[in-house]
């Protein structure tokens, strides 16, 4: 039976990883899957789902306004459909999280969503909102915070290694934008 699963967490907890991980799974025994990325996200390339210990796909661009149903039907017209992987999961659109929905109930093909809970001020993504009402499964994939406990929270930093308490949700960077922490050190430097 399909379902909709979202694996979410804080950044460098792997997402990308398991998300490249569990496709070369259903790559290895024949199966057909697709993963889509959004298309905002080319740190790494146009196109490239990339971990951050140097794994590498292929990916379909999805951006605001896409259908999605529309592109797996179309798809899975072509071929058996076995899986479909969604990285940078919160960015999607309420819209898209429904059209997902219709994938796994009218397609009947399991999708594994992946992405990030909440963004530098501790709200959640349009995407992740949905996501974590609507999904039939939900995971939490873990990291660190500096201090050892578990990070849930994403601070983003400024030039000169502040964090920032404003802004646009959306802003991409990696590892010298964001850090991961915990809720105490989170709220030390972005609540207080």
């Amino acid at each position: 039976m399909a379902q909709l699963y979202f694996y979410y967490s804080a950044m460098n907890a792997g997402k990308s990883t398991s998300l490249l991980q569990s496709a070369y799974n259903y790559r290895e025994r024949g199966m057909h899957s697709i993963i889509y990325t959004a298309a905002l996200d080319d740190r790494y390339g146009v196109g490239k789902v990339t971990s951050r210990i140097g794994l590498q796909a292929d990916a379909k661009l999805y951006a605001k306004g896409d259908n999605l149903f529309q592109s797996i039907n179309n798809d899975c017209k072509s071929r058996k459909l076995d899986c479909v992987f969604i990285d940078e999961a919160q960015f999607l659109t309420k819209e898209q999280v429904k059209q997902l929905i219709d994938v796994v109930d009218e397609l009947k093909v399991p999708v594994l969503a992946y992405g990030l809970r909440t963004d530098f001020m501790g709200e959640t993504f349009e995407g992740s909102h949905y996501l974590l009402a609507w999904a039939d499964k939900l995971s939490e994939l873990k990291t660190v915070c500096h201090c050892g406990r578990k990070a849930s929270f994403v601070v983003r930093l400024d030039e000169n290694g502040q964090a920032v308490k404003n802004g646009n949700q959306v802003q991409i960077g990696g590892n010298d934008t964001y850090e991961s922490l915990c809720r105490k050190h989170f709220k030390a430097l972005v609540w207080d």
